[in-house]
């Protein structure tokens, strides 16, 4: 045992430490403590967790730990953000019919999730009534979104079984982050295991995953690969993934803490109407490789310093009418993103400090999008392009943050500001949590963000499209009120929110039949509420009853033009669980959803329709023995026909099976 006193509590990696001990004593290992100081600066994000960070407010006792062994369930910090809402965690999702990133996203009732196909080949994501643009996706901390559009920003080389959690974080004084940022966090399923699984079903689906984790002391190594593909669901739908990703983190008592990963991805798709109805032969791929390395570590008494460096690959090809060029020559897209972060925190009585920047780099060469070339760019994107335009910014910001807990109160406010090729602009959050007990928490904030126009935004002009490049930044000042009671079992929260926007980028056109245009709308006001309420047991047949529900509504209701994205958002979106574990090994899960997108759109035949409220069930029934799991999944049951973009039909009933055999020490 490792007795510490009050004098040493108030040592930053000491509170670090207390405040993320019950997360790594649940794991059953033993870490030593000065190991674990400095790795908890991992476990997570910066804000640290409200209901933690209110119970530890009390900091002249002695407190006696368990000595333990480092392990790799590390989440890297984020600098700027006020606060996140966790919304799927592996250990409670396990027997959730959940094959996909897209799939479990869309239990969240904060997330609008737009397939154009099935099994998450091609999704938009948004937050709260945002396009896929105006949302911020991070992995493990790290900003991997694209800058030439949304559509690829979710695609990630990761798959469902390396996926620890996922949260909606709010408050984020960076660019980008206009109506929010999800985080999705990586971690071993176990300390030291190896796992492989495969699934087969309708329309020659076929999924195949291998992964394993090694963590030795002070090392924690993780890797896993998968490859996915199937016939299609209908002509011109089929689809070819695969995914390789790595991810290792390493302690040094003098060097402090290191964690990179690095991953790649591999897609091609038959995209029947994706992008225009009129096309039904479209096809697209896409190679994208990921890469970071973060470090961190105490380089002063209650002072610790934290750097990252992100590069971020992509190469598209997109094919109008696939396999003939010299009807529409080919769209190829060669973007690099690259982003350096730094930042300090100092810890004193009178709280928790942070001073920190970043600075990002976007490039882009392309057949389409750009300016023009003095000389034409050879580059290689699955064969040797000339790459006619191309385009290059810089963006930076600076932030300065600081949060304190006074007794069962914790504020917390940070300032920054934007710096691009348009100008500053100023960014701020602020907000303030009261837990008058341990199980309620009421939280309201403020925050003003702000994201650029992307590549296809300003220059996309094609076929249907007409961009426009004196497009300027888009801002939003967000508000936000949460009231949530939670104990062991029960919960229930409520978070109704605001967001005035200005300056707000849509693709737009008058009519059935015009071209789409990016514009600009000159304000956009959204209300929303989101409603939450549950029941979880680790034990007894019933293990999870839940009901969540989100409405929006905007100042634009009504709208002269047809709308591609700001304007089609979710209206209304319930979603229903439920899992029950009868005994010997069965679980049997159930998802349930009722949609109603807001506005119209063109459909096949030209004629301007509304969307229809559809409904979805998913099911899982698993069985789980000892190393092995098996499983079988029913997608859309009732065979719903539904459009999540106007005109695209998503698939019917999907059945698929599949096993799953880990080799753990712990097995």
């Amino acid at each position: 045992m490792t007795k510490t006193s009050k004098e040493n509590l108030s040592s930053c990696f000491y509170r670090w430490s207390r405040l993320n001990y019950a997360i790594f004593a649940s794991l059953g290992k033993e870490v030593k403590i000065g190991v674990l100081a400095v790795t908890m600066f991992f476990a997570l994000p910066e804000t640290e967790a409200k209901g933690q960070e209110a119970s530890s407010g009390n900091t002249n006792k002695t407190v006696e730990i368990d000595q333990v062994d480092i392990i790799g369930d590390a989440i890297a910090p984020m600098p700027s953000i006020m606060s996140q809402t966790t919304f799927f965690k592996r250990d409670k999702e396990a027997a959730a019919p959940l094959q996909t990133i897209e799939s479990a996203l869309a239990i969240s009732p904060s997330i609008d999730v737009r397939q154009r196909g099935g099994k998450g080949v091609q999704a938009d994501i948004s937050i709260r009534g945002g396009s896929s643009d105006q949302t911020m996706v991070m992995l493990n901390g790290i900003n991997f979104t694209d800058a030439r559009t949304g559509h690829q920003t979710h695609s990630l080389p990761i798959d469902m079984d390396g996926i620890a959690s996922i949260a909606v974080l709010d408050g984020i004084t960076s660019t980008g982050a206009y109506a929010g940022a999800i985080n999705i966090v990586t971690t071993p399923q176990e300390p030291n295991y190896i796992s492989a699984a495969i699934d087969a079903g309708a329309y020659g689906y076929i999924y195949s995953n291998v992964s394993g984790a090694v963590i030795k002391k002070r090392l924690s190594l993780f890797g896993a690969a998968s490859f996915r593909t199937s016939n299609g669901y209908k002509e011109n739908t089929g689809f070819v993934n695969y995914n390789s990703f790595l991810r290792t983190t390493y302690y040094s008592k003098k060097a402090g803490i290191f964690d990179f990963q690095l991953g790649y991805q591999n897609r091609s798709f038959a995209a029947n109407g994706f992008y225009s109805l009129k096309y039904t032969n479209q096809y697209e791929h896409t190679s994208t490789i990921i890469s970071s390395a973060r470090w961190a570590m105490e380089v002063y008494k209650n002072l610790s310093v934290n750097s990252s460096l992100s590069y971020r690959k992509n190469y598209d090809r997109f094919e109008l009418i696939k396999g003939e060029p010299e009807k529409v020559p080919y769209n190829y897209h060669n973007t690099d993103n690259i982003t350096a972060e730094l930042w300090f925190s100092y810890i004193s009585a009178a709280g928790k400090s942070s001073l920190g920047g970043n600075y990002t780099y976007n490039h882009i060469y392309s057949t389409v999008l750009g300016e023009t070339l003095a000389k034409p760019h050879n580059g290689l994107c699955g064969n040797f392009v000339d790459y006619t335009k191309g385009k290059a910014r810089n963006s930076a910001d600076i932030w300065l943050r600081h949060t304190k807990i006074l007794g069962k109160f914790r504020i917390g406010g940070s300032a920054g500001i934007s710096l691009s090729p348009y100008g500053a602009d100023a960014l701020f959050s602020i907000e303030g949590t009261y837990n008058p007990v341990k199980t309620i928490s009421l939280t309201i904030g403020a925050n003003r963000a702000n994201r650029l126009p992307t590549f296809n935004d300003l220059y996309y002009t094609s076929k249907g499209y007409i961009s426009d490049p004196n497009l300027k930044p888009e801002n939003a000042t967000n508000y936000r009120f949460t009231a949530t009671y939670a104990d062991e079992r029960f919960y229930i929260s409520a978070t109704p929110y605001y967001r005035h926007g200005n300056n707000t980028i849509d693709w737009v056109k008058a009519t059935a039949d015009a071209d789409w245009q990016s514009m600009q709308i000159t304000t956009l006001n959204t209300f929303g509420i989101e409603a939450n309420a549950g029941y979880t047991s680790e034990k007894g047949i019933l293990r999870e009853a839940s009901l969540a529900y989100g409405y929006i509504t905007t100042d634009k209701e009504e709208s002269n033009y047809i709308s591609k994205y700001a304007l089609d958002y979710l209206k209304h979106k319930v979603v229903a669980r439920i899992t029950i574990a009868p005994g010997g090994g069965f679980a049997l899960s159930a998802i349930a959803s009722v949609n109603k997108r807001n506005s119209n759109y063109a459909n096949a035949n030209g004629e301007v329709v509304p969307y229809n409220i559809y409904g979805l069930l998913d099911m899982r029934l698993s069985w789980v023995r000892k190393c092995i799991t098996i499983h079988v999944d029913a997608e859309n049951i009732t065979n719903t026909q539904y459009f999540c973009y106007g005109g695209l039909q998503m698939p019917g009933v999907w059945v698929s099976g599949g096993i799953k055999y880990t080799l753990s020490k712990n097995k």
